[in-house]
């Protein structure tokens, strides 16, 4: 089946290709709507607070401690990135 639908595409040359393509536009609004959503719920007194609490637990926190795995460094920052997302998002909101 899929077979049959690139033949399509490609039988329809460059036309068949542009079909194809994704709107950009829905693609940014999507980014945008989520980076509004995580305004909402994290820039209310509750989610201020979850935010502190995720910041001080595993952000401001050592990455790894002498003698641990390697691997647990790894586990630790995507941790970390999480988090930096997320105050990312909220700050991209504030800034539209």
């Amino acid at each position: 089946m899929a077979n049959k639908k690139l033949d399509e595409v490609i039988s329809e040359g460059w036309a068949g290709l542009q079909e194809q393509m994704t709107d950009i536009r829905s693609a940014e609004q999507a980014v945008d709507d989520l980076n509004k959503l995580c305004l909402r719920v994290l820039a209310s007194e509750d989610g201020e607070k979850l935010m502190k609490w995720l910041r001080t637990t595993l952000l401001e926190q050592p990455v790894a401690v002498p003698g641990s795995d390697s691997s647990y460094a790894y586990y630790r920052e995507g941790q970390n990135s999480v988090i930096r997302d997320l105050e990312s998002r909220i700050l991209k909101a504030r800034n539209m």
